[in-house]
């Protein structure tokens, strides 16, 4: 369906449609690939070698070793894995949590259970542009902190937040703290180096935000951390003991390929997705009533603004009836009010009206004029109603 040109499809901080490329090595794999990688056996070692192959490509992305690289089923998994593998050996230390109030709920969940384990937890808002004040978080970061998180881009605005300053200031001001950055939205579309950013010891990306499937995502863990790292599971020795079960080769050998195809991507289509965002903003505030809630500087796949009229759900619904697909905000907080606009400090009519439009590189400039299209009939049709 969404092959399909009458389709508008911006939605790609929820989802990606997977790269056909990508669709065709998995299928490659399932055949030629299909024995156990623990196995000792010449198809089994094939499969391993599928394996390495793959955890090679993305490290080249992130510019960190290969042995850093440890695969899961997702972003989110990643995310737990991290927190609560940082957490809990810690806590003969100290109990202090700092993490954004605009994270993911993957990473702002796990560490709600563990203050009710006894960890406190502190919160730092972020300012009305959806950028954290370094200063700010940086203050909250004592003695005691045995973990600090912030996202790199946020999902919801496509803010970036400065993560270079924030792991050097962590590092400063207690070496011991562990520092955990939720990478997801930020993978390809923005260059990461995590040899430029040595204060980060874990950081989580998702294969179905760059075209690969949804079920595969990663976690890397510098080299230095991974003794003082315990991911709360046991049961076999795959990913070297952190992520225990049988290794999923043909999802993992399409993560691989569509990393090292966003990784090319990132280096020749910054001028076409930057385009597309001028494009956006450029016929948004033509509109009436239009607030932009992302910043100047947010990542040009995402933009996120609000109608200030018309409710989120009955828009995106309008928005569907003309093939132009598009979102509220986060998609894993399904019909709830966007936390990341609420501790911002948005007003309740603006984050009840709020849209995401994400991009991708398959994106075109006809989209964007569907799009406006469509934003210009709701607004003269759906105040009526």
């Amino acid at each position: 369906m969404l092959s399909d040109p009458q389709i508008h499809y911006l939605d790609n901080a929820a989802t990606t449609r997977v790269d056909p490329a990508v669709t065709e090595v998995i299928h490659d794999a399932l055949v030629e690939l299909w024995a156990n990688p623990s196995s000792l056996y010449d198809p089994a070692v094939a499969a391993q070698d599928g394996i390495e192959t793959a955890r090679a490509r993305i490290a080249k992305t992130l510019h960190c070793r290969s042995d850093e690289i440890y695969f899961t089923a997702c972003g989110s998994e990643s995310n737990n894995m991290a927190i609560y593998g940082a957490a809990m050996p810690r806590r003969h230390w100290g109990n202090k949590i700092v993490v954004t109030g605009f994270e993911h709920p993957s990473v702002q969940l796990p560490i709600r259970a563990l203050k009710e384990e006894g960890f406190t937890v502190v919160e730092i808002a972020p300012e009305r542009d959806g950028h954290i004040d370094t200063e700010k978080f940086l203050a909250a970061v004592d003695k005691n902190t045995v973990l600090a998180a912030c996202m790199a881009v946020n999902n919801e605005t496509g803010a970036r937040q400065d993560i270079a300053a924030l792991a050097k200031g962590i590092k400063a001001k207690n070496s011991r703290t562990h520092f955990h950055v939720d990478a997801v939205q930020a993978w390809l579309r923005i260059p990461i180096d995590l040899q430029k950013w040595p204060g980060v010891d874990t950081l989580s990306v998702s294969g179905h935000k760059i075209h690969a499937p949804k079920g595969i995502g990663a976690l890397f863990v510098r080299d230095s951390q991974r003794q003082t790292l315990h991911p709360p599971y046991v049961g076999g020795h795959q990913e070297r003991g952190m992520r225990p079960g049988t290794e999923n080769t043909p999802y993992i050998v399409g993560l691989g390929l569509a990393a090292a195809k966003g990784a090319q991507r990132l280096r020749t289509k910054g001028d076409h997705l930057h385009a597309l965002n001028r494009q956006l903003r450029t016929g948004l505030a033509e509109l009436p009533g239009i607030t932009l809630n992302s910043p100047d500087d947010a990542v040009d796949e995402v933009v996120n603004f609000s109608t200030g009229c018309i409710n989120s759900q009955t828009f995106i619904n309008y928005l569907n009836g003309r093939l132009v697909f598009v979102s509220g905000g986060s998609a894993c907080d399904k019909g709830e009010p966007s936390h990341t606009l609420q501790a911002m400090g948005c007003d309740d009519l603006t984050i009840r009206t709020a849209l995401r439009v994400s991009f991708c590189a398959d994106n075109t400039p006809e989209d964007v004029d569907a799009l406006l299209d469509g934003l210009r009939a709701g607004l003269r049709e759906l105040q009526h109603i």
